[in-house]
């Protein structure tokens, strides 16, 4: 049975270089036009990391606040979900943005792993880090999201993550509607594949939407499977570079008019902004 599928752009993430794809945005201007292509293109959500405007990350409230005002200029109705992910940055610097500009939604990461890259042709680890959520910081960083009347999108990178919720929901903390982020195919995490992302699925509670986050070229047959499966899809530069038939993509845009086909061709409908703040319970509020 078809369903409005819910697409998301994450349009820079963290890691990535200029030197990998030229698409790249860094600079406020440049994020909020990737945000515009996103949009033109069918995505109603977009998912943002602030980068300095030489491409390192950024963490301030000021560069989170000229990327709000550029996208808002742009887009005044998208979904919008900043990233609270970092390794080796005080908790405080980890949520201020949130409490400051009181997005519609932010990552809330749902447990600690291993976080690398490993490279088959040089035999060697990257990004070799422990990414540390332990639950007296998600508990911090979900007291400020509901302070600040944001939904936490949970990231979970592994089955454990998923269950990690539990105790927030008994404790009250964690309130329905709840808002899923399935992470596939990061070393550390739960291996990218359909047979696992129907056992993720499976491990949620009732009450719940999701997406499925597909890493690299995996992002294209996970995303057709979360289709199939009655969930929804997130695509960006952030997650994967290239496109379906394997060229590099241009833009964010070009990874959300290729989901776009991809919902069409299952034989689903793509949600409007409107549609997916409807679905979602996200009223309008800034």
């Amino acid at each position: 049975m078809s369903h409005k599928v819910i697409i998301t752009a994450a349009l820079t993430g963290v890691l990535t270089t200029r030197e990998q794809s030229p698409a790249i945005p860094y600079t406020p201007v440049e994020i909020a036009e990737e945000a515009r292509r996103s949009v033109e293109a069918g995505a109603s959500i977009v998912h943002i990391h602030a980068r300095q405007d030489n491409g390192l990350p950024a963490f301030d409230v000021e560069t989170y606040t000229r990327i709000h005002k550029e996208v808002r200029k742009r887009c005044p109705d998208v979904i919008i979900n900043y990233s609270t992910g970092a390794i080796g940055i005080d908790r405080e610097t980890r949520i201020h943005h949130i409490r400051a500009l009181k997005p519609d939604m932010a990552a809330l990461n749902m447990g600690s792993m291993n976080y690398a890259i490993y490279s088959r042709k040089t035999k060697t680890f990257y990004h070799d880090h422990v990414f540390a959520n332990p639950f007296k910081d998600i508990r911090y960083f979900l007291e400020a999201m509901n302070e600040a009347g944001t939904r936490p999108e949970m990231e979970c990178f592994d089955t454990g993550h998923i269950r990690n919720a539990e105790p927030l929901i008994d404790l009250g903390i964690l309130r329905p509607p709840f808002q899923y982020s399935l992470i596939m195919g990061v070393l550390g995490g739960i291996p990218a594949s359909t047979k696992n992302l129907v056992h993720q699925v499976d491990q949620l509670p009732p009450q719940s939407h999701w997406q499925v986050i597909g890493i690299s070229r995996q992002q294209w047959p996970l995303a057709a499977a979360a289709i199939t499966l009655g969930g929804n899809i997130r695509v960006g530069l952030e997650d994967n570079l290239y496109l379906p038939n394997g060229e590099l993509a241009g833009s964010n845009g070009e990874l959300v008019a290729k989901a776009v086909e991809l919902v069409h061709l299952i034989g689903s409908e793509v949600a409007t902004i409107a549609e997916a703040r409807e679905i979602l319970q996200l009223p309008l509020s800034n």
